[in-house]
């Protein structure tokens, strides 16, 4: 389990098609605290550390999780950077929402606007996704929790304070981006449980 709050961005420096996708991610975390076996939230698909080095640790990625994420069909390139946090341990702050690493779908990023210093980013999500996401409600987006502004029909706005786009890869945001999308577990409990009323 995850928050969604983004402790470091890391670095795609090795990619490796083998029978499934291997890859290399640099990091600023204290590797030698990071378990064989971890999982760690990469853009918020949460993968498993296969190995170990003194700044930098490998995952291996199914072709399941490919077809699911952005991180497949050329989403991630040697040099791109990504969002990166390290499971929740029992006592840790929960600054964000739960975020299980899972993520449902792939957003679109259609529009992009200055709102006086923050950033105002409108998301398409995919049809089937949309009924899950309401005004303040939360949703993962690349790992990072944020609160839904706004819905029209399967698009929402958020909002990008100078902070978020500081420490995230939020700054680099680009009209057409393709984002994994999580959406709040909540939102999908109770619409399950109104299906079955």
């Amino acid at each position: 389990m995850f928050t969604g709050i983004v402790t470091d961005i890391g670095t795609i420096t090795e990619l490796d098609q083998q029978g499934d996708l291997r890859a290399r991610i640099s990091t600023s975390y204290n590797t030698a605290t990071i378990d064989m076996g971890a999982s760690i939230a990469s853009d918020g698909v949460c993968l498993t550390v296969i190995d170990l080095g003194p700044d930098w640790y490998d995952v291996q990625i199914s072709a399941e999780t490919l077809s699911k994420t952005n991180l497949g069909a050329g989403g991630w390139s040697v040099g791109k950077r990504v969002n990166l946090e390290r499971a929740l341990k029992v006592g840790d702050e929960l600054g964000g929402h739960i975020v299980s690493g899972h993520v449902d779908g792939v957003a679109k990023v259609v529009e992009l606007r200055d709102e006086g210093d923050s950033t105002r980013v409108t998301l398409e999500a995919p049809d089937d996704l949309a009924r899950f996401i309401a005004p303040k409600g939360s949703v993962a987006l690349n790992g990072t929790s944020l609160t839904v502004n706004e819905v029209a029909g399967n698009r929402f706005g958020i909002n990008f304070i100078p902070h978020t786009k500081d420490v995230t890869t939020w700054g680099d945001v680009a009209l057409g981006d393709r984002i994994n999308l999580e959406i709040d577990t909540l939102a999908r409990y109770v619409a399950r449980l109104q299906e079955t009323q």
